[in-house]
């Protein structure tokens, strides 16, 4: 089964908990997974992953409990082909704004008939031609997540979910906020709201959806909502929340410097 779905169907009342992975850092992924994360994002969309890299994330998560999920930078057939063969299993589909789009993003995932997805006979997806009988299982183990970002793709919601092949949902909180005329503005009573309506409406149909925060703060308030999968920031964000944190703790409320330590000190 397919392990992200697996995730969902385990969690039971305690939503499970991601990240975003934008680093293109094998190590700092790796570290995310041994973080404690249930799932996290290998962002194509708008962090500076090329297909090698990640091959060579998904390398470095292989050695920890954390679900990966590719999100494309596109809804582009040629491009899920190849972070398929890269290995993905789960994939994340960005702006998917109706049915038809859905439609297109689940048979980018699918082997002929059930799709259009090109054949290689050797990947690391097949474990370089050692999975036996892979092209007649491969369609079973996929999963799909389109993700819902503005005001008209969420009046589609419904048509969405009922593409035979779309596992989640996500909603997109920032995006959504620049549709609605509050750009940024992600915890906007009236973005806020919609984004309720829309875990409701999921609820109503049996469809899991998700979305992420910036902070554990506004994180909680989606789980409070009934979202069935919620991340926290980025491996990047959470090491400038830190970084930030520590410099931050070392200057005097003057904002000066502390003293810095002796030249003969041993630097690290």
């Amino acid at each position: 089964m397919n392990a992200f779905k697996h995730l969902l169907k385990a969690a039971g009342s305690h939503p499970p908990v991601g990240t975003w992975i934008m680093s293109a850092s094998p190590l700092l992924a790796e570290a995310t997974g041994h973080a404690g994360f249930d799932w996290g994002v290998i962002d194509m969309e708008h962090a500076p992953l090329d297909v090698m890299e990640v091959v060579q994330v998904l390398q470095a998560l292989s050695a920890t409990k954390l679900v990966p999920i590719v999100r494309v930078p596109w809804n582009d057939a040629v491009m899920v082909k190849r972070v398929l063969d890269a290995g993905a299993t789960t994939v994340m589909f960005p702006f998917v704004q109706d049915a038809a789009e859905a439609a297109r993003a689940v048979a980018a995932t699918r082997y002929p008939p059930q799709g259009i997805r090109g054949m290689a006979g050797m990947s690391r997806a097949n474990r370089f031609g050692t999975v036996p009988n892979y092209f007649g299982t491969a369609n079973k183990q996929m999963g799909v997540i389109v993700q819902l970002e503005t005001v008209q793709a969420l009046q589609q919601l419904e048509a969405i979910a009922a593409v035979d092949g779309v596992d989640a949902l996500f909603i997109g909180p920032a995006d959504l906020s620049g549709s609605m005329g509050h750009a940024g503005q992600t915890m906007h009573p009236a973005v806020m709201d919609r984004m309720s309506q829309a875990v409701l409406r999921c609820k109503a149909i049996g469809m899991p959806v998700g979305t992420i925060g910036g902070e554990p703060e506004s994180v909680a308030q989606y789980r409070a909502a009934g979202f069935d999968y919620v991340a926290v920031g980025s491996d990047l964000g959470l090491f400038m929340q830190g970084a930030r944190s520590a410099i931050a703790a070392l200057r005097t409320p003057g904002g000066d410097h502390v003293h810095s330590v002796s030249s003969g000190t041993k630097g690290y």
